[in-house]
């Protein structure tokens, strides 16, 4: 790991900056605001307090559904019809 200019080497750190970016690269562990309170990273997964984890593509694949049902609702209710989405089958 390439330290930040601020902390030479056999130094212990001088700062909370340093700290913070040491812990970043090398263990991933990133401080998320409060509404984000017990959440963390685990590699490239999002972990909930939970345990739950999920993926960025998993992720954007939710939030993209989310805005095709709004997109949805609102014609539907534009034009007065009902208007079904179904789910797809997981191709695992």
């Amino acid at each position: 790991m390439e330290r930040p200019p601020c902390w030479p080497d056999g130094q212990p750190c001088p700062n909370a900056c340093a700290g913070a970016l040491y812990e970043r690269l090398v263990y991933n562990r990133h401080h998320l605001p409060d509404p984000w309170h017990g959440w963390r990273f685990a590699g490239r997964v999002l972990v909930s307090p939970d345990g739950d984890r999920i993926a960025a593509g998993r992720l954007r694949g939710l939030l993209w559904r989310e805005s095709l049902e709004k997109r949805v609702c609102r014609g539907a209710v534009s034009s007065g019809r009902i208007v079904p989405i179904h789910n797809r089958q997981d191709r695992r």
